[in-house]
């Protein structure tokens, strides 16, 4: 019995090793955060053009959650006080085969005090829906249409 458990771990483990190498997917989450007059928080990356929501990659161990909680706070200085609601998960298909993204919309929050720009957000604020600026991404459009307009879901990013 005993070796039958443990034949049936280290199967498991091996097809998951196997799966990570065969199949690799990555994972990420952003946040559509909203404060109380409906502006909508948006970073601007020194790696990438135009301005997008804030997250980045579920790191291994992280839940989604963890992981939201943790890019609030290194790329907005924003602190999630009540539970985010998901969106939706989308197939980020423009960045790879394998890419997925979960959008979280998050009403509840605190600031930590202004984002200052480092080595890897150049700027960070708020911005009224009728005030993006120019160079908003359009899957940051497309799921502000999600969320606020009725849009329908895209399945993709």
């Amino acid at each position: 019995m005993i070796q039958d458990s443990l034949a049936v771990r280290l199967r498991s483990r091996l097809a998951h090793f196997a799966f990570r190498i065969l199949r690799p997917m990555t994972l990420g989450v952003r946040a559509l955060a909203l404060d109380g007059d409906g502006r909508v928080f948006l970073v601007r990356h020194t790696y990438v053009p135009g301005w997008h929501l804030p997250g980045g990659g579920v790191e291994a161990g992280e839940t989604l959650l963890e992981s939201l909680t943790r890019e609030l706070r290194e790329e907005a200085n924003l602190e999630m006080t009540g539970a985010p609601a998901l969106l939706g998960v989308y197939f980020n298909h423009k960045s790879s085969r394998r890419d997925h993204v979960a959008i979280y919309v998050v009403r509840d929050f605190r600031s930590l005090g202004a984002r200052k720009g480092d080595w890897e957000i150049a700027e960070a604020r708020f911005f009224a829906r009728d005030d993006l600026p120019a160079d908003t991404s359009e899957a940051t459009r497309a799921r502000l249409a999600e969320a606020l307009d009725g849009a329908e879901l895209s399945p993709y990013w």
